[in-house]
Order: C-alpha cells, then sequence, then structure tokens
C-alpha cells in the first residue's frame, strides 16, 4: 500500500466516519492463556471510549512503510487453497462472524506472542464504497461501484498503573489511588486485505510493528506462513557492516558523508515529486556514489557481493532503513557530535603530526556550556 493509500483508511477510523459497528476480542494473561472473550457493538460504548478504540486502531496503520509498515504478499499456491490464506477469507468474508475461524485466530496469535505482560487482541471489520478520483487526483467522488471489505487486527500491552497520591476532598486526606489496567498502543497488529489501487488485494497483508528492531516471526509464521524482509534495525545494521567490511580503510569520512547526503537528495526529490509509490534505494544506487568517490573498483565490486548475499540480487530498501536523513553523527569512544545533516561538510578528518583528528570549521557563534567562546589565533 503507498502511503496515500494507508493515509485514506487512517482517516476513517474517527467514530462519525467509520462503518466499523463493532468491535471484538479477547484478553491474555501473561502466561498466554485467554481470560475472557468480548464482542461488543459499538453503539453501546460512551464517546470517549469509541474515540479510544479508533485510536487503538488507527495506531495499527502507523509509522513508515517498511520500517513499521511491511507489505506481506502471499504466493499464488497460498491464495489457491492454503489453511492460512483461507482462515484469512473465512474472517474478512464473514465480517468476523465466523466464530470458529475467530476462535482459530486467537488460538495462533496466543501460540506466537509472547510478552512479559497481559495484553488484548482486538479485532474490527469495515465495509465502504471507495470514492472515486476526481478531476484532480485530491478529490473523490461521492458514487462509486467499488465495496472494499477488510479487516483489522490490533495487538496491544495491558500495563498496570503505578500508585500515585490523590487528594480526598471528602475525608480531606492523601491516599494512593487504586491501580488501573491500561490498555497501551499496539505492539504488532495487520490488515488485511490491503487496500491497493483503490481496491482489495487478497494477494497481500500489511503488518505492522512499533518496535523495528523486532521482526515477529513467530507471529508472520503462524498467521501467513511466509517469509517478510528483515527487520529496519537489522537492515541498518547489516548495511553499516557490508560497508565496513567491503571497503576497508577506503570506509572514509568522506565517503560515509558522500553516501549520507545522496541517500538524502534522492529522498528530497521523491518528496518533490510527490510519487506515491514509496522510494527504495538500490545497490546500483549505492555503488554509483562510492565510485563518484573514487572508491577502489576492488572494494565495489566487493560491496556488491556482499549486497546480494544478505538481501538479494535485486533487492530494494527503503531508505529510513539505511541512514537518518534528520541527523548525522559522529562517535568516538569519549566524544559524540552532532551535526545538522546539511552542514555535515563543516566535519572532516586530518592526520597532525602522527595523530588522527576530527576537525570542525568554527567561526562565530561557538558556545562552551551555554558560555559565548573566543576561539584564540
Amino acid at each position: 500500500m503507498t502511503e496515500k493509500e494507508t493515509a485514506e483508511i487512517r482517516r476513517r477510523y474517527r467514530p462519525d466516519k467509520t462503518n466499523i459497528t463493532s468491535l471484538r476480542g479477547c484478553y491474555v494473561n501473561e502466561k498466554g492463556e485467554i481470560v475472557s472473550e468480548f464482542h461488543q457493538p459499538l453503539s453501546s460504548m460512551q464517546e470517549q471510549e469509541r474515540e479510544n478504540m479508533m485510536s487503538l486502531l488507527k495506531r495499527t496503520l502507523s509509522g513508515a512503510a517498511g520500517r513499521n509498515l511491511i507489505d506481506i504478499s502471499f504466493a499464488t499456491q497460498q491464495v489457491a487453497g492454503s489453511e492460512e490464506h483461507s482462515l484469512l477469507m473465512k474472517l474478512r468474508d464473514s465480517a468476523l462472524g465466523d466464530e470458529e475461524a475467530v476462535h482459530i485466530l486467537f488460538q495462533k496469535v496466543t501460540g506466537a506472542v509472547s510478552m512479559e505482560e497481559d495484553y488484548l487482541v482486538l479485532l474490527a471489520c469495515e465495509s465502504f464504497d471507495v470514492p472515486r478520483r476526481g478531476k484532480s487526483l485530491d478529490e473523490l467522488e461521492e458514487d462509486s461501484p467499488e465495496v472494499f471489505s477488510y479487516f483489522i487486527c490490533s495487538i496491544c500491552p495491558v500495563k498496570a498503573s503505578k500508585p500515585v497520591l490523590s487528594y480526598s476532598h471528602a475525608q480531606k486526606e492523601f491516599h494512593n489511588c487504586n491501580v488501573n489496567w491500561l490498555v497501551s498502543p499496539p505492539e504488532l497488529g495487520f490488515m488485511f486485505p490491503t487496500f491497493d489501487d483503490r481496491a482489495a488485494n487478497i494477494y497481500s497483508a500489511l503488518f505492522y510493528t512499533r518496535g523495528i528492531a523486532d521482526g515477529h516471526r513467530e507471529f508472520i509464521d503462524a498467521v501467513f506462513h511466509t517469509e517478510i524482509p528483515m527487520p529496519a534495525a537489522e537492515q541498518k545494521e547489516t548495511f553499516d557492516a557490508i560497508l565496513v567490511e567491503a571497503l576497508d580503510k577506503e570506509c572514509s569520512l568522506e565517503v560515509i558523508q558522500a553516501v549520507h547526503e545522496q541517500i538524502s537528495d534522492m529522498v528530497e526529490d521523491h518528496k518533490s515529486s510527490k510519487a506515491e509509490e514509496p522510494l527504495t534505494i538500490s545497490k546500483q544506487a549505492v555503488k554509483n556514489v562510492l565510485s563518484s568517490c573514487g572508491v577502489d573498483e576492488e572494494h565495489v565490486t566487493a560491496f556488491e557481493e556482499k549486497f546480494d548475499q544478505q538481501f538479494g540480487e535485486d533487492a530494494g530498501l527503503p531508505p529510513q532503513n539505511l541512514v537518518n536523513v534528520k541527523k548525522f553523527e559522529l562517535n568516538t569512544p569519549d566524544v559524540t557530535i552532532q551535526v545538522r545533516p546539511e552542514c555535515r561538510d563543516l566535519v572532516e578528518t586530518r592526520m597532525i603530526d602522527g595523530i588522527k583528528y576530527i576537525l570542525i570549521k568554527a567561526n562565530e557563534g561557538v558556545e562552551v556550556n551555554g558560555i559565548d567562546i573566543h576561539i584564540l589565533e
């Protein structure tokens, strides 16, 4: 799903906009045991409760594509008759009314999710008429022949509130408030099917993870039985390691500055173009940067080989998983230097009298602990 398609679904999560009529789910204790189940109409909830529920579901469609939101693709054989895809279709087609299918999903979730605290499995289903595009790409027309039906699953930790002091006006004394069990934003979840090209794509699901380091592979295997890209944090670590190992002594500040700058420029150009498809960084794009920096051809080839081994020959990686375009940071065992990305050229490395230095160009406006200082000649 593109960012625009995801945003269109997210905008529906308001009590006055949604077609969701009921919510169902189960409460699971820290041992993975289902304590209770519920099937509750939205109309029976107070307004603030409905808004809170909508907010939890909406968070399952938040974050960056390729980082928090990951496309799950089903093989043709799976769609044709696999157990995992058949279950998802039963849940969608019955609007979560197939009791057996719902309980099978609960069992799959509780068998694959491991949390230190209790958690809530929240399910909701919606169908709506898809507005057609008007003359402008940003305009939507009301009449539509297309109906989109999907369901969403949010898995939310439930945590005990900390005891706090509260003042009792009646007793004119302070006492600890009772401990409450609070539902936290979802740690993971998914939507099925996806909303691609303004229609249902039963060959795809959209998986959400709050933490970029945990790929939730047991959950993915239990519910979707398919492979997904390595987690965002692992992609970053792997990409960094490939550069270090392949470039060897040519992995210099200047080369890393160039890689950071070129990827940042690609991100800005992509934003300016307003392209709907998410940007990905190819192996060839990084090779071009390395070659333009004068990196030895042998090291460029080594980068290519290691990239293919770790990510695959035709892999395209989300830029936000490779560099932080909003931050440029240098670290030594004793010092950390943070520079605005657009000012990265103010930093250089140099060897002076056999000693390695990091040099920062500085004119006016230098402060130490908030005090203006002068740099002596």
